[in-house]
């Protein structure tokens, strides 16, 4: 099958509320191409240096969201088109994310990266950290940005019980976090988990936004 013909397959079984961000890291603009005249208009990547050229030849109703560990020095790159941050993982990251979107006259949506694997990531909030960045006066001065919902990652395994447990939790963050903070606040309301081996369960556990690669356009190209 075609990516295209991978990708149809794919969305005709999503849920209405779940939206579909095809990763397009390493991909070429002529499979990107293929899967956006098949209709899809979200695409992610994760990294700075293959976003932004892909930005620049492809169409421009297209919204790319950067799925990818973001260090503060290369927010500048991204601020004036990224649709959304799915990595926003400190208080100094967000602060850079709001000053680059003032900048270009923006406001930049963002999702809170927790640490949910039982393996050791290198990225990813704990409740605690997240809790000192949304309790602090730095925080709520921050104009620019608009905190969207979280994302995490599950363990890279096969044991799919894992898998779920750790959804379950990043779930049961985003309900605390919606109780305790962000209850005025409709826009508050992804949940970004899900890639293609675990998605469907993701979906099961209250995924809003699946990040789905290989499943569309096959392995890597590296």
């Amino acid at each position: 099958m075609s990516p295209a013909e991978k990708y149809l397959d794919l969305i005709k079984n999503l849920p209405s509320n779940v939206k579909l961000i095809a990763v397009s890291k390493t991909k070429t603009e002529k499979e990107i191409l293929e899967v956006y005249h098949a209709g899809q208009r979200l695409f992610g990547e994760n990294k700075i240096q293959e976003l932004v050229p892909k930005y620049e030849k492809l169409p421009r109703d297209i919204e790319w969201h950067l799925i990818g560990h973001l260090q503060t020095n290369k927010v500048k790159y991204i601020a004036p088109f990224v649709g959304m941050i799915h990595s926003a993982d400190s208080l100094k990251l967000l602060k850079t994310i709001n000053k680059e979107a003032k900048k270009n006259n923006r406001t930049i949506k963002c999702l809170l990266q927790f640490h949910i694997a039982e393996e050791e990531t290198k990225f990813g909030l704990s409740r605690e950290e997240a809790e000192d960045i949304l309790n602090s006066e730095e925080f709520k001065k921050l104009e620019n940005i608009e905190i969207c919902g979280v994302m995490g990652m599950a363990t890279f395994t096969e044991d799919m019980e894992q898998v779920r447990r750790e959804f379950r939790l990043l779930k049961t963050v985003f309900d605390w976090l919606k109780k305790d903070y962000f209850a005025g606040s409709p826009q508050f309301n992804e949940i970004s988990m899900g890639m293609s081996d675990d998605y469907r369960v993701a979906i099961e556990e209250g995924s809003t936004m699946i990040r789905v690669g290989s499943a569309i356009f096959g392995s890597r190209n590296y």
